[in-house]
């Protein structure tokens, strides 16, 4: 009797659950999602997340029986509880978006992209909103769809095996079929009895779906993974931007020993598209070398004088809020700001005197030049003369009424009218240097920036916008001008490169600040264009030459064509 040797039969693959694959993979996908998204703005705006952003508007939401409730239940720890419910809602959505996603393509990506439009609001309604914060939640939205589709994928690849489920059947009808293999019979008076040499006894059988079974459990525990990493690496970030966030929100500012003069009548010129002629903290325009905002403790801050000074000097932050503190508005503007660009802003600062502490410092002959130093080790070259002359440079604590928002340098920063920032705006403040010129550079002038770096005068219309079309007749433009530390003295504008005319200037807050401007002039029907330049105190008028902004400020008329219809 012939004997028939088989391999061990294989376990069954078909996918005996696929929608508690499809339920784990929207969960591995919007969690990952979520833990990147939180990640990047523990980075970028370490003051609002999407998670943070969702949770206050539910805190803004929820009636007040609702929240007295949280608070008698959980106590203090009614926030834990609050993200904790909210964490359980996200997997609930994601598991739902994986499983309609399986049965219906691009079903569960349409939820996910409703979790992105929710976070978006959410964020774009917090009074915390930087224009860093809009962008994470996208981030959050695209990840996620972008993961879900491709475990999806994975997963449909692993189907169940057509035919027989028992993987071992098909090894035995591959043997049947070619026929008994006949065993040699041993004991024959004649010897043995000769026949076909034995079939090799075949290995263990993979069963067809176990590579696809593998693989998408590969790529589900692999995004996990990274989502778990990722997860820890942003609760790490977030956690200590928490503390500081929460240091800063309990800190009062003293009053000022010097106030800001009241802001003149008539300054701020009512006409729609203007900005306003304070910008808010939340819109004010920010440029760094930061990747991640540092989170400094004021408690652990500690400013240092040291260089060519009769007496080094170490100052922490309850000392400096001690000093009789000044408060000032002045424009900043940042190099880079093209002609007609944004990336300038006003604002009300709290600070010292950086000239008084200069003073406590003695600067030694020769000296003629501040090396300051952030947090983060980026420098800054500023002429002592700007520390030690009249104007109000400060080392600010405030900003608009409320300490330094984290991305603003929080907690000081330096602020010096008349210069661009790159030469004299350092952010978490650590250390002032005097030393030359001649013999130290700040961060950028050894990349091609020019070493002193004067704000030049510039001007620009911001109503109506370049491209817009205006009705025919009287059209009124507006915009604001700027000569920091000099002062405006009048605004002009030509259309269709005509006569200048003269606009309504203003009367700015102080010769530190922008002033704003507006002037109806008549429109006919047609294309037209429209400049603009500014004069400043001393009867300057603005460079008309075009200019880029290396290597030390952009020049030229700011331009805008109108369709008037």
């Amino acid at each position: 009797m012939n004997t028939i040797q088989t391999a061990p039969a294989a376990a069954p693959t078909g996918n005996p659950h696929p929608s508690r694959w499809a339920a784990a993979a929207g969960v591995v996908a919007v969690g990952t999602g979520v833990a990147l998204g939180e990640l990047a703005a523990g980075l970028v705006s370490p003051s609002l997340s999407p998670v943070t952003a969702v949770g206050g508007a539910v805190i803004d939401a929820v009636p007040p029986g609702v929240k007295e409730w949280a608070i008698s239940l959980f106590g203090t720890s009614d926030k834990v509880a609050l993200l904790g419910s909210m964490a359980l809602v996200i997997a609930a959505l994601a598991a739902l978006s994986g499983v309609v996603e399986r049965r219906r393509r691009f079903a569960g990506v349409a939820i996910i992209a409703v979790f992105g439009v929710v976070g978006l609001a959410a964020v774009l309604g917090r009074a915390e909103l930087t224009a860093n914060a809009i962008p994470v939640p996208l981030l959050v939205a695209v990840v996620g769809m972008v993961l879900l589709r491709w475990l999806i994928r994975r997963l449909e690849e692993w189907r169940p095996v057509a035919g027989p489920h028992d993987a071992g059947a098909a090894v035995r009808r591959q043997t049947d079929a070619s026929g008994p293999v006949p065993v040699p019979v041993t004991g024959s008076i004649h010897g043995p009895v000769p026949g076909p040499a034995p079939r090799p006894v075949p290995g263990p059988v993979q069963a067809p779906g176990e590579p696809a079974r593998r693989r998408f459990l590969q790529v589900l525990g692999g995004t996990a993974t990274v989502a778990v990493l990722g997860g820890l690496l942003a609760s790490t970030l977030r956690g200590a931007a928490a503390v500081v966030s929460e240091v800063r929100s309990k800190l009062a500012l003293p009053a000022a020993a010097s106030p800001a003069p009241p802001i003149p009548a008539g300054a701020e010129i009512k006409l729609d598209g203007l900005g306003p002629l304070v910008t808010p903290n939340k819109d004010f325009y920010r440029i760094d070398t930061a990747l991640r905002v540092p989170l400094v403790d004021p408690e652990q801050w500690t400013l240092k004088v040291t260089g060519l000074v009769e007496r080094e000097i170490e100052l922490d932050f309850a000392t400096l809020l001690a000093k009789p503190l000044t408060e000032r508005h002045v424009t900043i503007a940042c190099v880079s700001n093209e002609v007609g660009g944004d990336l300038i802003g006003n604002a009300r600062w709290l600070g010292w005197a950086v000239r008084e502490l200069l003073a406590l410092a003695g600067p030694k002959p020769g000296a003629d030049m501040v090396l300051s130093r952030s947090a983060d080790g980026w420098t800054a070259g500023t002429p002592l003369e700007a520390l030690t002359d009249s104007r109000d440079a400060l080392l600010a604590v405030g900003m608009n009424g409320e300490p330094l928002p984290l991305e603003h340098g929080f907690p000081v920063r330096l602020i010096v009218p008349g210069l661009y920032g790159y030469v004299s705006a350092t952010k978490w403040v650590t250390e002032l240097k005097l030393t030359r010129f001649a013999d130290d550079a700040g961060y950028w002038t050894p990349r091609g920036w020019s070493e002193r770096g004067p704000i030049k005068t510039s001007s620009r219309i911001d109503v109506p916008r370049d491209g817009r079309s205006v009705g025919a007749g009287t059209v009124t433009f507006g915009g604001v001008a700027w000569a920091q530390h000099t002062g405006i003295g009048k605004v002009e504008l030509r259309v269709n490169r005509g006569p200048w005319q003269p606009a309504q200037l203003a009367p700015g807050i102080s010769q530190d600040t922008w002033y704003q401007w507006k002037l109806a002039l008549p429109l006919t029907p047609g294309q037209h264009e429209v400049q603009v330049r500014a004069t400043d105190l001393a009867g300057v008028p603005q460079v008309e030459d075009q200019a880029p902004v290396a290597p030390s400020g952009a020049t030229g008329y700011h331009t805008v064509r109108v369709s008037v219809k």
